[in-house]
């Protein structure tokens, strides 16, 4: 693999890492701030609370990222398709241009003679 590659895809990989990281902080500030709205719970209940409310928030997290990765990649697929069209349609359009006025550049040189 080349060098720029690596870098990059080890660069993804430590910002993915980090972005889990906050996520993970801000579910259990969420959860905190949950349980301290419930005063009667034993500290062992305010732990539970708080590990199944972090959990939650990861399953909830994890399953829109794979949906908003899947929709990355059909988009990507979308774009593509729509991208080569187009550059199909501009080399058309470029080659019957200059057939044109290769043609009348011809046409003009025949005619003049």
């Amino acid at each position: 693999m080349k060098p720029e590659k690596e870098t990059t895809r080890g660069l993804a990989q430590v910002e993915g890492y980090l972005l889990l990281n906050a996520e993970v902080e801000e579910a259990r500030r969420h959860a905190r701030r949950f349980t301290d709205a419930l005063p009667w719970l034993t500290t062992a209940q305010r732990e539970d609370v708080e590990s199944v409310y972090v959990a939650d928030r990861m399953d909830i997290c994890r399953e829109t990222l794979t949906r908003i990765a899947g929709r990355a990649v059909e988009l990507r697929a979308e774009y593509t398709a729509r991208y080569d069209q187009l550059r199909a349609r501009c080399v058309a359009v470029s080659v019957l241009t200059v057939g044109a006025v290769g043609g009348a550049c011809a046409a003009l040189t025949l005619i003049s003679r």
